[in-house]
């Protein structure tokens, strides 16, 4: 610390002794060019009443000239004009006697008084002789004294500039010197900072730089300041303390990678590291079965390792933080001329402090899986082909029958009559809802799109469920945003949508309930909900709440296909669906639906 004090006090002390030249100079120019300014004023404004007072005496006295070389001088204006005249000499002389300059003025005075004595003279009736000629006499003896007392004060003036000039100049000279003295000084200063601190400064930090890397076989400087010595010796004892910290800890942070090796290798799902380039950096002997790749692909960008380019703007996604909006499609690989399908999820990894430092992709091999339900599919499609045709064909003969049999109304065979109806109508729904799930998963089902107002859609489902909601005593409330842009989509597969939601919503929801329908825009989407306040669903039953042939909740009903053919339908129109949902709490169903 005292060494530290020390080296603070040195430079503390150069700049002070810098700053304090460099002030007294500009202190002492400072004050000389106020002086000096002080005094030019103070001169130049004495000299320029001078040349004031002489040029108003010049024009008076040319005034009274003519005036006295009239035949019958205007006495009034005579007498008015001598006054005039006697007051600027005073003036003249009260100047010269308060700056102690020449006595021009008082001269004037005299020769004035004597030139109006020769005009007197000249206006007796009986003029002596020549007195024409000193009246002539003594107006020019006036008139030259005032012109050289102008010419005087011109002279007074250029000299005082004269030396102002010269007197700049010398500040300033001064002034370059302070500012060489300075230049020198602080060059001084510098070079000898640079050479006591500089070298070994520079070679601290090339040390670090080696230390940075790993490499502790350093050299370090020996300087001939103290204080450089000192810090030195300090760094020297932090490269050994780093040196021993390595050394005790490199067989731990082995041992801790090779377990994490180990963990990674054995996972059954492949797995793929991407740094925050972008670049494969490390992938576990499942990816490597999966994808039939080696270690060669390590390096290379994703997309262009699976050749799939936009692969790599999915990853992009990713790494800037953002999630992708819809399951993305099976990835086919051919591995030793046998097709596979994998599922794969990007998932962002990031540091503590929230940057992220690079990306995991997680491999699931679904080909047998893809296989069963491509085959379950076509059955389905098949089945419902095949059973759609007799049940029709036996649900128009029990209508005929049901015409031409006249039992009681309240007879147990009406009753029986109307069991069977309901049954069979039940069975036509489930044919169509099977029929309907098989032509979405096989791409059979096209949209006829077109202008779709979000606002008339809500509005007209609610139309249809007002009766069964008005039974209930369930209130049905549509709110949706002002001015919400048109879709364009299949209405018709929308308003299945909502007819399937508000019916499990009326459904679950106890009477004097309260179902919403919502809307509102939210970026480039328009997100529809239906809201209710009913049951709920458990936690552990809403993540498959939209795969096929699942019911939850406590009254089931159907085949539960209608979720999973309003996802197919969302889908199908670029959007996706999700849920949220407390138990005890409520529903809300909602769709995103691209603009």
């Amino acid at each position: 610390m005292k060494l530290a004090m020390k080296l603070r006090t040195r430079l503390f002390l150069s700049i002070s002794a810098l700053i304090t030249v460099a002030l007294l100079g500009l202190i002492l120019g400072l004050v000389s060019v106020m002086q000096m300014a002080k005094t030019q004023e103070s001169l130049i404004r004495s000299n320029f009443i001078t040349l004031d007072l002489g040029l108003k005496l010049r024009q008076s006295l040319g005034d009274q000239l003519i005036m006295m070389l009239e035949k019958q001088p205007d006495p009034e204006a005579l007498q008015a004009s001598k006054r005039n005249y006697f007051d600027l000499l005073d003036q003249g002389i009260a100047h010269e006697q308060q700056d102690g300059s020449s006595q021009g003025f008082s001269q004037a005075r005299t020769d004035y008084q004597n030139l109006l004595e020769a005009f007197d003279e000249s206006q007796q009736a009986s003029p002596p002789p020549g007195s024409k000629e000193k009246l002539t006499d003594t107006f020019n003896v006036l008139r030259n004294g005032l012109i050289l007392d102008h010419k005087l004060a011109l002279e007074n003036i250029s000299t005082s500039e004269h030396k102002s000039r010269e007197r700049a100049l010398l500040i300033a000279g001064l002034l370059g010197l302070v500012g060489l003295a300075v230049l020198i000084i602080g060059f001084i200063t510098a070079h000898g900072i640079a050479r006591r601190f500089g070298g070994p400064i520079e070679a601290l930090a090339k040390a670090a730089d080696k230390i940075g890397q790993g490499d502790f076989e350093v050299t370090l400087p020996i300087s001939s300041a103290a204080e450089m010595n000192q810090l030195t010796r300090r760094f020297g004892i932090m490269a050994e303390a780093l040196r021993q910290h390595q050394a005790t800890n490199i067989d731990e942070l082995l041992a801790g990678q090779q377990r994490l090796q180990a963990v990674l290798d054995s996972i059954d799902d492949g797995l793929l590291m991407i740094d925050r380039q972008g670049c494969l950096e490390h992938l576990n002997p499942v990816a490597q079965r999966q994808l039939g790749w080696d270690e060669e692909r390590l390096g290379q960008g994703l997309g262009e390792a699976l050749g799939r380019p936009e692969m790599d703007e999915q990853l992009q996604l990713v790494l800037r933080g953002g999630n992708l909006e819809r399951a993305p499609e099976d990835l086919e690989v051919e591995v030793e001329g046998e097709l596979r399908l994998l599922t794969y999820s990007l998932t962002p990894v990031s540091h503590t402090q929230g940057h992220i430092l690079g990306a995991v992709m997680v491999l699931h091999d679904v080909t047998e899986q893809r296989a069963f339900e491509r085959v379950r599919s076509e059955f389905v499609l098949r089945a419902s082909h095949e059973l759609r045709t007799p049940v029709t064909g036996m649900h128009m003969a029990f209508g005929l029958f049901r015409e031409r049999a006249k039992f009681p109304a309240e007879s147990r065979e009406a009753d029986l009559l109307d069991t069977v109806n309901e049954e069979m109508q039940r069975l036509m729904q489930l044919i169509n809802d099977l029929l309907n799930f098989s032509r979405y998963q096989n791409g059979l089902q096209k949209l006829t799109l077109g202008p779709c107002d979000v606002t008339d859609l809500l509005e007209h489902a609610r139309a249809r469920f007002a009766e069964p909601a008005n039974a209930q005593h369930i209130e049905l409330l549509v709110e949706a945003q002002p001015e919400l842009p048109r879709l364009y989509a299949d209405q018709v597969q929308l308003e299945r949508v909502l007819d399937n939601l508000l019916g499990n919503a009326l459904r679950h929801t106890a009477e004097g309930g309260q179902i919403r329908l919502q809307a509102r825009r939210h970026g480039e989407r328009v997100i529809i909900s239906v809201e209710d306040n009913g049951e709920g669903i458990a936690y552990g039953q809403q993540g498959r709440i939209f795969e096929p042939f699942v019911q939850v909740g406590r009254k089931k009903g159907g085949a539960g296909l209608g979720l999973a053919l309003c996802k197919e339908i969302v889908q199908l129109h670029g959007g996706r669906m999700g849920v949220y949902s407390r138990p005890g709490q409520g529903t809300q169903f909602y769709m995103a639906l691209p603009l």
